[in-house]
């Protein structure tokens, strides 16, 4: 299910998604006609501009919480056209698995625009870097991340992109065993242990998230 008010956009993001082998089973060009067809349709995942009518302001963001809440087994990926960190917190609020927030801009990157979606639609996450680049950048004398070497960091910011481990050493250009000794720090200093039903990787970046709320 597509969400925008950009005729052009939403139909190129469509053509996108289809070119790549996934089925759009509906097109919403406001907030309210979104919902009404999510809750019909019950598709894997809802990508939903911010900005849509009726206001314009933050309706799209709205129903993406909407739907967070009435139909849970659906993913949620908000594109926006700006970094806006308030909604970035208000949509990963409940918990960022099958959640995703991008800007407008990525789309461009066609294949990892559709990773992100395939990823987001499994429900894994997918946070804009610069959103992430903005969040690690911010300290406080909480800083829950105080602890975390630089390069911790740094691998902390690419696992809040919903990169794999795998993703994570090649653009770092380490071994993919050094990356993961790194995310187990980072797991042990945030107090993290192994839990069945918890999302460690998902936990971590809501743990640093939180703190700035």
């Amino acid at each position: 299910m597509i969400a925008e008010d950009s005729v052009l956009l939403r139909e190129g993001i469509a053509r996108l998604l289809q070119d790549a082998g996934h089925e759009v089973v509906g097109q919403a060009g406001d907030a309210e006609d979104l919902v009404r067809k999510v809750l019909a349709h019950r598709p894997d995942i809802a990508i939903v501009d911010v900005r849509m009518p009726p206001t314009n302001t933050d309706d799209g963001l709205r129903a993406a919480l909407e739907l967070r809440e009435r139909a849970p087994d659906v993913a949620v990926l908000v594109l926006s056209q700006y970094v806006e960190e308030g909604y970035a917190h208000e949509l990963i609020g409940g918990g960022a698995a099958g959640v995703g927030y991008l800007l407008k801009d990525r789309v461009a990157d066609v294949e990892r625009f559709v990773d992100s979606v395939a990823r987001v639609g499994e429900g894994g996450s997918a946070l804009d870097p610069e959103v992430v680049a903005q969040l690690l950048g911010r300290r406080r004398r909480d800083d829950p991340l105080e602890g975390l070497t630089p390069r911790e960091r740094e691998v902390l910011g690419l696992m809040a992109e919903g990169r794999s481990n795998s993703a994570i050493a090649e653009e770092l250009v380490v071994t993919e065993r050094a990356v993961e000794k790194h995310v187990t720090s980072i797991f042990g200093k945030l107090d993290l242990p192994p839990a069945a039903q918890d999302h460690r990787r998902v936990l971590a970046v809501l743990r640093y998230l939180g703190a700035r709320g």
